[in-house]
């Protein structure tokens, strides 16, 4: 293992190149939402799902055109001999071989084609805005992660900053008990809070690391890297209009959109299940050669003809089909009211938590710099011997948690702000 070690080392420096860690990626929002767009599984199959939806479409239109096929027939039989049993057909039996092509073209089933085929147009609509929704999805996780990374980092330099500000007073401290000017009581709880703030060092980078496997995860990335990410502007307000927001989320939400088409195609296919008693006529035809026959046979034939199948009974098949399609398009009318309501609760909750993130923009701001005036006095105090480091080491913690607090409710409100986007449909 040494030896391995070596011989990197030595490649390295004969080549000029540092030996160092993996570089860290730069990396803009705009540009991983770019490469989850184009690398998540999960939106790759949702748009397969729409393509395959789309095919549905072709396979029942195609109802609409002729279908040929083509016939090689050899037969060879017995002098005199006729079918007697298993068969209604012609029981003559002629030697022979002949080829021919049939043709069946679809004249009218008074409608049913016709419905079928825009239940599954309506479906493949549907799948297409399942295939939006997960996008949406996507881009929000990219947010969510790019945001929760961008926190992590920060809460990170607070940690780091505050170990060396703690290491300082430390030894301070140190040195005051070593000239007899403070107690050992205070050298002990100056070591208490220095431990606890390398405790958070070590917290806020596994947090880092975490946050930065779940941004490669949200852009579909199996191997985890090491970002470098640039920092987003601070969106506005959020709107002052709820009303507006909901109009919007009820036109843009792909969600809806994806279940008021799948509501419309039921009622078309419970329509066509209907057409089932109608009716159904069509022209067949076809010619051939016959090559090698009996006398009894002519060398080519042809033939056409119409057939018109009526329905008369089925044993209640076709209206038990009926009512279950109707049942089930009601079914599907339920939904998407339920959608709705959930769609309105969710545009709802996530404007009242942008909103109050907003707030805690201006709060977090406050209360730093009043944990940053306490630290002072504190510190002012604990020097004149006016106070006991226990009110030092409480100031030292409500700034460490302040700072924290301020460093996350920026990206905070960005993440909600992308959340309230995602929820009116604006996110795609």
């Amino acid at each position: 293992m040494n030896r391995r070690v070596t011989l990197v080392v030595f490649l390295c420096l004969s080549c000029g190149m540092p030996c160092t860690a993996q570089k860290a990626q730069r990396l803009t929002l705009p540009e991983a939402e770019r490469i989850a767009i184009q690398n998540h599984p999960q939106l790759q199959a949702a748009t397969f799902e729409a393509l395959a939806a789309k095919q549905v479409t072709a396979e029942v239109r195609s109802a609409y055109f002729p279908f040929a096929y083509g016939s090689l027939t050899a037969a060879d039989a017995q002098s005199q001999s006729r079918v007697a049993a298993g068969a209604l057909n012609n029981p003559i039996i002629y030697e022979r071989y002949a080829n021919g092509v049939t043709v069946n073209q679809l004249v009218t089933d008074f409608g049913r084609t016709h419905n079928l085929v825009g239940a599954a147009r309506l479906h493949a609509d549907a799948q297409q805005e399942t295939a939006q929704a997960t996008r949406a999805d996507v881009l929000l996780g990219v947010d969510r992660a790019y945001y929760e990374l961008l926190r992590a980092q920060a809460v990170l330099r607070v940690a780091q900053a505050t170990v060396k500000e703690r290491q300082l007073v430390a030894d301070q401290v140190h040195a005051l008990a070593k000239n007899q000017m403070k107690s050992s009581l205070d050298v002990s709880f100056a070591e208490v809070n220095l431990a606890q703030v390398k405790l958070l060092v070590v917290q806020a980078q596994n947090q880092l690391d975490a946050a930065s496997a779940d941004l490669s995860r949200a852009m579909g990335n199996h191997t985890q890297q090491t970002y470098e990410l640039d920092e987003e502007p601070l969106p506005a307000s959020p709107p002052g209009d709820i009303e507006e927001l909901l109009t919007e989320a009820f036109q843009k939400r792909p969600e809806l959109s994806a279940l008021r088409y799948d509501s419309e195609a039921a009622h078309k296919f419970a329509t066509a299940e209907r057409d089932l008693w109608f009716p159904t006529i069509s022209a067949v035809g076809t010619a051939g050669l016959v090559p090698y026959r009996t006398e009894a046979l002519a060398s080519r034939y042809a033939a056409a003809g119409v057939n018109v199948n009526i329905p008369l009974f089925d044993g209640r098949l076709f209206s038990a089909r009926h009512a279950e399609a109707e049942l089930k398009a009601k079914a599907e009318d339920q939904r998407f009211r339920d959608l709705e309501d959930s769609v309105a609760r969710d545009v709802r909750v996530a404007w009242l938590n942008a909103n109050s993130s907003y707030q805690r923009l201006d709060l977090t701001d406050q209360l730093l710099a009043q944990a940053k005036q306490a630290l002072d006095l504190a510190q002012a105090r604990y020097k004149l011997g006016l106070s006991s480091i226990v009110e030092l080491s409480q100031a030292q913690l409500s700034e460490t948690e302040a700072e924290i607090e301020q460093a996350g409710a920026k990206y905070d409100y960005q993440i909600q702000r992308s959340l309230l986007e995602y929820q009116v449909g604006a996110l795609r």
